[in-house]
């Protein structure tokens, strides 16, 4: 049987190219069939990736069949994947995020979790010496995730590790990475093309908070004015996206890469208590608020959440 390999929903590039990566290793180097696909649309920076080292676009899928076999990368959360996940034959976990619980599997299984930037990084080490039969698709699609993941280093959940392995395979790719990077980000920061409904999803987890369900997005962009010129549109969507997927509230941050900050939207009262609670941040009625610093949902916003 082929081994499905993904990340979670809504795949932003390291959920789009870890699983090019590890499909890769385990049919060439393992030599076990193994397919990479993808649980959405990529977001514009992943299909950016596609598009710039000529790969195809994984196929989307909505559910896994019982006792299909499994690895799963960027995510160990129930609800970042398919409703029939604890049916299916999970044989491997590798993530970088915190562990939530909720999965079940068949019997004892394979799991790497290791606190860096990126799941990349951690497969680059997994792959180890083999790395010499990677094929330079593979190796861009490495430095394209840990890039990403990082915002080019500039995120607080970088580590010397992370730049270690992304400075290295530029290097050997020939790669300016300021350069490759900028591209990357210009890519990532047209949002044109989607409804509001889809930018409050691209980029999304959920999370509980003092007994209320919220959809944390996140928008990670050099260009925030061309965002935050719909911010009204924005937050009429809010309503209709939450109850839809079950949420009280979604809570967007727009982030700024080169400024390094982020700008949340601020609708109602409950945001606003979640503003002054969880960053010390007084909106005096003002819809928006910045943030200075922060950039990380993973390391800053999710741990500080209070209501």
């Amino acid at each position: 049987m082929t081994t499905l390999v993904f990340g979670h929903k809504s795949p932003d590039t390291d959920s789009t190219g870890s699983p090019i990566i590890w499909a890769w290793y385990l049919n060439e180097i393992m030599g076990e069939a193994a397919e990479a696909v993808l649980l959405g649309e990529p977001n514009t920076e992943a299909a950016y990736l596609l598009a710039c080292w000529h790969l195809p676009k994984p196929r989307i899928i909505a559910d896994v069949a019982p006792g299909q076999k499994v690895v799963i990368v960027d995510t160990n959360n129930p609800a970042e994947l398919p409703a029939g996940i604890n049916a299916a034959d999970i044989t491997a976990i590798i993530d970088h995020h915190k562990l939530v619980g909720g999965l079940e599997t068949k019997g004892p299984i394979a799991i790497r979790m290791e606190p860096l930037a990126c799941t990349a990084t951690i497969m680059h080490k997994m792959i180890g010496t083999d790395m010499n039969r990677a094929p330079d698709w593979i190796k861009a699609t490495i430095l394209t995730c840990i890039l990403s993941d990082t915002l080019e280093f500039r995120s607080p959940t970088t580590t010397p590790e992370d730049r270690a392995v992304a400075e290295a395979l530029a290097a050997e790719l020939g790669i300016d990475i300021a350069s490759y990077a900028a591209e990357m980000f210009a890519a990532k920061s047209d949002v044109s093309a989607f409804s509001e409904a889809e930018l409050l999803r691209m980029d999304s987890k959920e999370y509980e908070v003092g007994g209320k369900q919220f959809r944390v997005s996140v928008l990670e962009t050099t260009s925030p004015a061309t965002v935050l010129s719909r911010k009204d549109a924005l937050m009429a969507a809010m309503p209709d996206v939450a109850a839809a997927d079950g949420a009280d509230q979604v809570l967007l941050f727009v982030v700024d890469i080169l400024r390094e900050e982020a700008t949340l939207l601020v609708p109602n009262d409950l945001v606003a208590q979640i503003a002054a609670k969880s960053f010390g941040a007084d909106t005096k009625g003002q819809d928006t608020v910045v943030l200075p610093g922060i950039m990380s949902r993973k390391k800053q916003i999710i741990p500080n959440l209070a209501l």
